[in-house]
């Protein structure tokens, strides 16, 4: 826009709506009392005026900023304490969040800013070249946990030190004396997962330990993937003494497949994880994993994306938290061999 051009109105858009301006003001508040009809229409030419709402604009003294927090998928126990984080830093912030499942809905971004939210937090979702123009037309911040594409230069992000977690699991399971150690993650074109992987496999060269081509597997974050990966590692004619799993979903699903042939965790078949959710903490045994600090990351989401909306410079377009490898129940020497020492 031109600094001498004058921005739209709602006195604009209802005039091209053919409705008054306090039901123009309603759609924009995102009241509930407007026709279906009308607020389609509404949207739209706000859409098309690029109209952005006052309260987007400027933060009035004692305004409560809200932030759009959407997720992909079920509320799993990654999504969910990584939400905790969120809350609780927007509490201590005097923020308020609207948490919703990613929307593929025409002027979706448009419609947040309609319903007066100052950023948007994605957990783990996949933006489209599509999605960020929309959210650059709308002017809304977008701050994404745990990317699963390359960061955008238009967006800012959060994660954890995913190679050092992989460097550290692949490690942990080397100076038990494993030698036949598999790795079994997530999408083969996730950030998250290629780092884990390559975390893994820079441990077994220095290790000097050959990784066959079948130890290594992608798949989903998911139990079901955890089943179905373990299952052909574990039918290989030599099937590996341990599993190094993507995620903590993927070793439970690990250890299932291996209770399903009769093998026991650790004593057969060692596995270890990554998040460290209550879920590792649960399963049984209890998971050796690799813990992601899923709520200071939602905290760190939540104070960038306040920054943002607020108009203040970011020093980094990425932060990084330490990953800490935690050792319980599911990790032992594997049978006939005891663990180096040096």
């Amino acid at each position: 826009m031109r600094p001498d051009a004058r921005r739209t109105t709602l006195a604009d858009i209802a005039r091209a709506a053919g409705v008054s301006v306090a039901t123009v003001s309603k759609v924009v508040n995102g009241r509930g009392d407007v026709a279906p009809g009308t607020r389609t229409r509404v949207q739209e030419l706000l859409h098309e005026h690029a109209y952005l709402a006052p309260v987007f604009r400027h933060t009035d003294a004692g305004e409560s900023p809200t932030i759009e927090v959407q997720f992909r998928g079920g509320l799993k126990s990654y999504v969910a304490e990584t939400l905790e984080g969120i809350v609780d830093a927007a509490s201590e912030s005097g923020a308020s969040v609207v948490v919703s499942k990613a929307s593929a809905a025409p002027h979706w971004a448009r419609n947040l800013v309609s319903a007066g939210r100052r950023a948007v937090i994605a957990i783990t979702s996949v933006y489209t070249a599509a999605h960020l123009n929309e959210l650059a037309r709308s002017g809304l911040p977008l701050v994404v946990l745990d990317p699963l594409h390359l960061p955008d230069s238009r967006i800012h992000s959060v994660g954890a030190t995913n190679f050092a977690g992989g460097l550290a699991a692949t490690q942990h399971l080397l100076s038990l004396g494993h030698r036949r150690v598999a790795y079994l993650g997530g999408p083969a074109m996730a950030v998250c997962n290629q780092a884990r992987l390559h975390g893994f496999r820079a441990a077994m060269e220095a290790g000097g330990v050959p990784v066959p081509e079948a130890h290594t597997r992608p798949g989903e974050f998911t139990y079901e993937s955890g089943l179905l990966g373990a299952a052909a590692l574990l039918d290989l004619e030599e099937p590996p003494t341990a599993v190094f799993a993507g995620n903590d979903e993927i070793a439970v699903g690990v250890v299932e497949a291996a209770r399903a042939r009769g093998l026991r965790v650790p004593e057969d078949l060692s596995v270890v994880g990554f998040d460290d959710t209550s879920l590792a903490r649960m399963a049984s045994p209890p998971l050796t994993t690799v813990r992601q600090p899923l709520r200071e990351m939602g905290g760190a989401a939540l104070r960038t994306a306040l920054r943002l909306a607020n108009g203040e410079r970011v020093d980094s377009h990425h932060i990084e938290l330490a990953t800490e490898l935690v050792v319980r129940a599911s990790t032992a020497p594997p049978r006939a061999a005891t663990p180096e020492h040096g």
